[in-house]
């Protein structure tokens, strides 16, 4: 509980989200994403024509159909879990705190939940992106957002960010508890853990001592590579593997959601979508599939991870593919934010 009379903010921030899954929603939210130079960091002269002109035209409404498939009666998930999150985070903090959530695209933004706290006259902000390890593409956007909307404040509080939770122990436990829950109702013969991708580059870009090699250098986290998004993600595994009891050869890491055959330039590697099809000639028939750099489900996970990749298994021979559901709301998770948050 904060000292102080005055109120501690709090702004939770997810990625983002359309309107509906109509096109032209899903168009609007995929020019502001798709533009944005931290997500493709090309010069604003080839990003803008190149994405708005072209890209963006083409991938809305194939996307659209997608989010249909996604869509619920309450709307877009990861609207409706950071929401939800928002409610129960604040119940448990209590009135010393005031907890505002915003999206770094679209609707409810950032610039309005920033609002919220100032009205509420609040001593301090502390943002958290949920984004459990840190990339330039999502962490790094929510923050030169934040920043660039307070520049124009006459009174600017004191705002810290937590800019990585990915070796959290409240993190950790959650995930664990999610999956030791699914493997409790049966066997499976290997665990996935799948990490959105990004471009090798915005690895190396990040990395001023030219410590990446993309290789054993992410078998621990170092001063070095503390913000390198391959090695929190091979951390984060690593810790989920030890809570499960599995060992090395009992799991892979991957990525996934590369945009290689349109940028033409390398991910990381490996890609989820092609070690998965190698499974079932190895004896692999039955896959139990996490998504630890999400922590609300949305069309990456439920979508391509749940149902994309569960057909390319069972096309290349697999029986039985499943995915843990994202933490969401779930109390343990609720617990684990709230305990950040008042440490921070």
């Amino acid at each position: 509980m904060p000292t102080s009379a005055r109120r501690i903010g709090i702004l939770l921030v997810n990625l983002g989200t359309p309107d509906s899954p109509e096109t032209s929603d899903v168009r609007r939210y995929l020019n502001e994403f798709l533009t944005d130079g931290r997500v493709v960091d090309m010069p604003a002269a080839i990003r803008y024509p190149l994405f708005q002109g072209l890209v963006v035209p083409l991938r809305a409404p194939k996307s659209a159909k997608i989010y249909k498939e996604l869509w619920t009666d309450r709307g877009s998930p990861l609207l409706f879990h950071g929401l939800d999150l928002k409610e129960k985070v604040q119940e448990a903090l209590g009135d010393g705190y005031v907890v505002a959530f915003g999206m770094r695209y679209q609707k409810p933004g950032v610039a309005g939940a920033l609002e919220e706290l100032r009205a509420a006259n609040v001593e301090r902000i502390v943002v958290l992106p949920l984004f459990p390890q840190y990339a330039s593409a999502s962490t790094g956007s929510v923050q030169e957002k934040v920043m660039d909307l307070v520049k124009d404040w006459w009174i600017v509080p004191s705002i810290s960010f937590i800019s990585q939770f990915a070796t959290e122990p409240g993190f950790i436990a959650s995930i664990v508890a999610r999956g030791r829950a699914e493997m409790d109702k049966q066997h499976y013969d290997h665990v996935v853990l799948s990490y959105h991708g990004i471009p090798e580059r915005h690895i190396k870009k990040g990395d001023p001592t030219n410590y990446c090699r993309f290789g054993s250098c992410c078998d621990t986290l170092t001063d070095q590579n503390q913000y390198c998004y391959r090695a929190q993600c091979f951390a984060t595994s690593r810790l989920i593997a030890v809570g499960l009891g599995l060992g090395p050869e009992q799991y892979t890491v991957s990525f996934q959601s590369r945009l290689q055959s349109r940028l033409r330039d390398p991910w990381l590697q490996p890609y989820t979508d092609e070690v998965l099809k190698e499974f079932p000639a190895k004896g692999i028939k039955n896959v139990l599939a996490f998504s630890p750099a999400f922590v609300a489900d949305c069309l990456e996970t439920t979508i391509e991870v749940g149902e994309e990749f569960k057909e390319l298994f069972e096309e290349a021979g697999g029986e039985h593919w499943h995915l843990v559901p994202s933490l969401n709301s779930e109390p343990q998770w609720v617990e684990a934010v709230a305990d950040m948050l008042r440490r921070h």
